[in-house]
């Protein structure tokens, strides 16, 4: 696959520790109802993001381009079809990318800065210097072409790939309008700039990760209202009331959501799930919220899980808390198998053998997090491709965020022997040695202690 840094053969699976009972106290969730965080008013995160971004543009974007060896690299969107690397590029106050925007950088080489040109109408705030006057230039094509051939670069970076949607946001007519204006030998400088978009969406930078677990924290919270008997009551609210008051309280609270979450029901002696129709929510149901919110740019993704307690009971029943030990045991299993330079394909192989050496049913879907809720980067597994996946070719790199996502299948002796699937979604961070979980991960049930109407 072009693009992609490929496998090597995959070597045997180191020996497996014994299978611990409970994950490290410093990675469990602290609380299943955590105070809600406050959040910034748009101005102060309009700052904020901006002064990220700019870091990003100073230190990234030179990083990349000369460990690729690209000397310049070419942006080109239109409004309301913005190539996924330039949108995660606008300022604050630029919500799109305005009639035609061209970002182009430049590397002159000798240690110099990497220049950052913006040719566009409008300008881009102080980020991108401005490079397009069009009373003396009126055709924006023919500009981009003088740039060009003024700085004389040995490759080209444009954004197309057949790999990833990431690298893949230059439209088929931009393409054509853009090499129309370029002599054969800038044309046959093109080159591919996959790992110039994927680098540059997937690396997570210290200030970004200095707000992560806030960002975390605050879905966390908001789980654990909805899983409370503040909301839920007992024979009425449904799974998809549920569903509803998660999506409304994240608009109220001004955030955005990136995906429609979903709640469903486990219970016993109803084979699978509930998840698509209305059902009202019983004592002794086991529910599942996957659930996401959008703030400062990045993104979450959460599975938790929950139980509704019966009268009488303090906890759920043990086999169901046995459930959930395997899950973390499945996670523990993805995450001791991260280690940079692997594929996704290979940590899936060698995390399965992990988990099923030790008597365990698992199935690993993890993804990346970041700008994009399942983001750009590798991928260890897909649901339903637990054997190879396209891009799990793509090498790990360090300092990504990680959604753990996977599940563990197992029999609840309480429920007569019933086959469940006790599902998890955690967001983590990889600084390039060790996994750890962005603000803890669950290893205990919300229990909710629903009213009765």
């Amino acid at each position: 696959m072009a693009g992609l840094m490929l496998a090597a053969p995959l070597a045997a699976a180191s020996p497996l520790p014994p299978a611990a009972s409970l994950p490290p106290a410093d990675q469990a969730e602290a609380s299943m109802q955590p105070a809600l965080p406050a959040i910034l008013p748009l101005r102060e995160r309009a700052a904020l993001q901006d002064k990220w971004l700019k870091e990003r543009l100073d230190t990234l974007v030179p990083k990349l381009m000369r460990e690729h060896g690209i000397d310049m690299w070419v942006l080109v969107a239109r409004e309301y079809l913005e190539d996924p690397v330039m949108a995660t590029m606008l300022n604050a106050t630029s919500l799109h990318a305005r009639r035609r925007t061209v970002l182009i950088f430049f590397d002159p080489g000798g240690g110099k800065p990497v220049e950052r040109l913006v040719v566009n109408k409008h300008g881009m705030g102080d980020l991108f210097a401005p490079a397009w006057d069009m009373a003396k230039e009126p055709d924006q094509w023919r500009r981009i072409a003088t740039i060009i051939t003024e700085r004389s670069p040995r490759r080209i970076a444009l954004n197309v790939s057949s790999d990833s949607a990431f690298a893949d946001g230059l439209t088929h007519s931009q393409y054509q309008d853009l090499t129309a204006v370029l002599t054969p030998a800038q044309r046959a400088a093109i080159v591919p700039a996959f790992s110039l978009a994927i680098g540059w969406l997937e690396t997570r930078t210290p200030a970004e990760m200095a707000r992560y677990g806030e960002i975390v924290r605050i879905a966390h919270a908001i789980i654990g209202e909805g899983f409370s008997g503040a909301v839920i009551k007992r024979g009425v609210t449904t799974n998809q009331d549920l569903v509803w008051w998660y999506r409304q309280r994240v608009s109220d609270l001004g955030l955005g959501s990136w995906f429609h979450p979903s709640v469903e029901i486990t219970r016993r002696g109803v084979p699978g799930v509930i998840r698509e129709t209305a059902e009202p929510i019983r004592a002794g149901d086991m529910l599942r919220v996957d659930f996401g919110i959008s703030y400062l740019g990045l993104n979450t993704d959460t599975q938790h899980v929950a139980y509704v307690l019966r009268p009488g009971e303090t906890d759920a029943p043990a086999g169901l808390r046995a459930g959930l030990r395997a899950n973390n045991a499945v996670q523990d299993a993805v995450t001791a198998e991260m280690k940079v330079g692997l594929t996704g394909n290979t940590v899936l192989a060698r995390a399965r053998a992990r988990a099923i050496a030790q008597g365990l049913q698992p199935t690993i879907y993890s993804h990346p997090i970041g700008y994009h809720g399942h983001a750009a980067s590798s991928a260890i597994g897909q649901s339903e491709n637990q054997d190879f996946v396209p891009h799990g070719e793509y090498r790990l790199r360090p300092d990504i965020a990680w959604s753990i996502e996977l599940k563990a299948t197992q029999a609840v002796p309480e429920w007569d022997g019933q086959m469940v699937d006790f599902k998890s979604e955690e967001d983590a961070f990889f600084d390039g040695r060790r996994v750890t979980y962005i603000d803890g991960r669950q290893t205990r049930f919300h229990l909710i202690k629903a009213a009765v109407p």
